[in-house]
Parts: C-alpha cells; sequence; structure tokens
C-alpha cells in the first residue's frame, strides 16, 4: 500500500474493522489477561509451530511452577524440559532458558522494554522481541509470523511461496505492509487480532472468507498461490517397552538418555532402540504414528523381558530403570511420553495435556 491520502484512509479502515472484530471475537487465552512481559514471552516462544490447544494447560502448568523470570533461570535445565516435554521443538526450550539465565545475570532479573533491546537477549528474534514489545508495553512494532504473511499476501494479492524459497523482494513488501498497517493507538491488540484472523478465518485452506471483517479489502477472496509442501518421508522404527518390579519403588521402565551431542532431542530421555524394527506380530506391544519434522515414522514397541535387555536392544546413551512417578517428572521425548500414556503406565493428568498435542517432535 502507497502512503497517500486514500491508501491512509483504507489502511484506517483495515484497522478499525479488523480491531471491532477482534474484540467480539478474539478467544479467551491465559496469556491474553496479563501484561506481564515474562508470561507473554513464555507462551510466544510455546506457541511458535505448535497449535493452541496444545500450549494451554502446558502454559499454566509451567507459568505455575516457574512464576518469573528468575524462578525459571535458578531452575535446572532438566526440569524445564520435563516441563516442555511433548511440545516439541525442544531447542526454544532451552534457548528460553538460557535467555532467563541471562536476563537474571546481566538485567536484574528483567526484560527489556523495548524490540530492540530484547533482541540482544539469547534466542529472541524479531517475531518474539516485536510480540513482546507491543504487547506487554505497547511498542508499535508489526508482529509478522505465517498467519500474518498469509493474510498481509491475500489482501495484497501476491503469490506467496514457502519462506525458504521466497524473494526478498516479497519478503520486504510484506514487512512494509505489516509496519505501516500496525495501529497507533492499540499495538499488541492489534498484532494478536492479525495473527487470531490467519488462525480462525484466513486458513491456509478453505479461508472463510463470507465471515472475514476484511473481506471487502481483500484483493484474492480465498486460497491464493503458494509452492506446494515437500512429500513426508516415511521409515519404519522400533522401541523396547522394558519394565521390571522392584519392591522399594514398584514397577520401573528402562530408559535412556540421548546424548548431549546428539542435533535432535539432546539430552532428553527415550525408550531404548531395538536391534530390529521389524518386530513379530506376535510379539508386538504396539504401534505409533509419529512425525519428526519431515519424516513419518511407523514406530513398532515390543515388550522386553530385563532378561533380553541386552540381546534385543541398541545402547545409545546411559540407561536408568526408574520408576514410573520418577518417569512422569522426567524430560521426555514426546514419543516416549506417547507410548508410556498408551501402554497406561502414566498417570491420567499427563494424559489430559498430551492428548491434546501435535504429532511433530523436533528441536
Amino acid at each position: 500500500m502507497a502512503t497517500d491520502a486514500w491508501e491512509q484512509e483504507k489502511s484506517e479502515g483495515v484497522r478499525r474493522r479488523l480491531l471491532a472484530w477482534y474484540d467480539r471475537s478474539r478467544r479467551d487465552l491465559p496469556w491474553r489477561r496479563t501484561k506481564d512481559s515474562y508470561a507473554i514471552w513464555v507462551s510466544e516462544v510455546m506457541l511458535q509451530q505448535t497449535r493452541v490447544a496444545a500450549v494451554i494447560d502446558r502454559y499454566q502448568s509451567f507459568v505455575q511452577r516457574f512464576p518469573t523470570l528468575v524462578a525459571l533461570a535458578h531452575a535446572p535445565e532438566q526440569e524445564v524440559l520435563a516441563l516442555w516435554s511433548g511440545l516439541g521443538y525442544y531447542r526454544r526450550a532451552r534457548m528460553l532458558h538460557k535467555a532467563a539465565q541471562f536476563a537474571a545475570s546481566h538485567l536484574k532479573g528483567k526484560l527489556p522494554a523495548t524490540a530492540t533491546e530484547l533482541r540482544l537477549l539469547p534466542g529472541i528474534g524479531a517475531y518474539t522481541a516485536a510480540a513482546i514489545a507491543s504487547i506487554a508495553h505497547g511498542e508499535q512494532v508489526a508482529v509478522v509470523d505465517g498467519n500474518v504473511e498469509r493474510v498481509l499476501c491475500r489482501l495484497e494479492g501476491w503469490k506467496a511461496g514457502r519462506r525458504s524459497s521466497r524473494t526478498p523482494q516479497l519478503s520486504g513488501k510484506i514487512e512494509r505492509l505489516a509496519a505501516q498497517l500496525v495501529s497507533p493507538v492499540r499495538p499488541g491488540d492489534w498484532n494478536q487480532a492479525l495473527m487470531e484472523l490467519g488462525a480462525i478465518l484466513c486458513l491456509p485452506l478453505n479461508p472463510q472468507c463470507d465471515v472475514c471483517p476484511l473481506v471487502s479489502d481483500c484483493k484474492t477472496r480465498g486460497e491464493h498461490q503458494t509452492t506446494p509442501r515437500p512429500p513426508m518421508k516415511t521409515r519404519e522404527a522400533g522401541y523396547a517397552l522394558a519394565l521390571r518390579t522392584v519392591r522399594a519403588s514398584g514397577r520401573q521402565v528402562l530408559l535412556e538418555q540421548r546424548s548431549a551431542t546428539q542435533t535432535v532431542m539432546p539430552g532428553l530421555w527415550e525408550l531404548p532402540s531395538l536391534a530390529d524394527a521389524a518386530v513379530p506380530e506376535d510379539e508386538l506391544c504396539m504401534t505409533v504414528r509419529h512425525a519428526i519434522m519431515q519424516v513419518n515414522y511407523r514406530v513398532s514397541v515390543r515388550s522386553v523381558a530385563e532378561a533380553e535387555v541386552v540381546t534385543l536392544t541398541v545402547v545409545g546413551g546411559e540407561r536408568r530403570w526408574v520408576s514410573l512417578d520418577e518417569a512422569e517428572q522426567m524430560a521426555l521425548t514426546g514419543l516416549a511420553r506417547k507410548v508410556l500414556i498408551r501402554a497406561h503406565l502414566l498417570a491420567a493428568k499427563i494424559h489430559h495435556t498430551i492428548a491434546q498435542e501435535p504429532e511433530e517432535d523436533v528441536v
């Protein structure tokens, strides 16, 4: 959009209609009931590439356990990862923890108020910095995520490919339009409204244009041309579910910690890998579908007796027999937690949260 009088009038109309829609229709989410920059930061990091339904319970548990930035900074990393387990993209949790430690050590336990200063913290990029600064402190700065990009491209009729193949010219146009449209009066609400529109109405497929508050300004009015996603790969994997009973602690499960040098989920605990992923039908405990990045795994789980562990599994890291109560509190991979839940080995309160989580479990 240009900045002449007509376009300025159009911008004001778009702001007015979208904010009116947001005031009527916005979802009542726990992080929208606060202006605390720490709580908003946690929610924004959790929401990156993760469904809202999967985040709600986990967010509430996380801020209850770590109510302040300083509390998070002083917590052991394994405890932080345990509360993150199942949300995926575990690097987010590690960087959140590191940034909290940095702020506790160098910034008196407080987050900066501006997007420019926030970007100086480890792991805080342009999107997260703008979200915190606009929502918590009212800074007039644009938040640009995938939902916002889709809405703006449809408004202007731009053909948008995948981010990895997008031209710098198109990215620049999106950034400039986003910056121009930010409400000077309600920047935080505006950014949330634009993201909300993309999440609820302006969907990637079958957008609900008939009820969209911006349909009169939209040049696309429907799905816009995008680059198709690369096809998912399919692979087989096998894991051992090894249980034993110890008089002092009851039932125990054998877990293995992924090496700290692993590029995917380093330091998390998982079930031991089977030497042979092809499990005979009569020895199969369960099968689980699980996606990690661009790979769909068909996972075969086999019950393995303690005496058979050495011969049927491949050692990939430190192993421990742990009680089921302890396993609940550990930093498990999403797949390990999913298997233990389906085997009815973890508590129902954990099942309530995990049942809403996405299949994807990536760093």
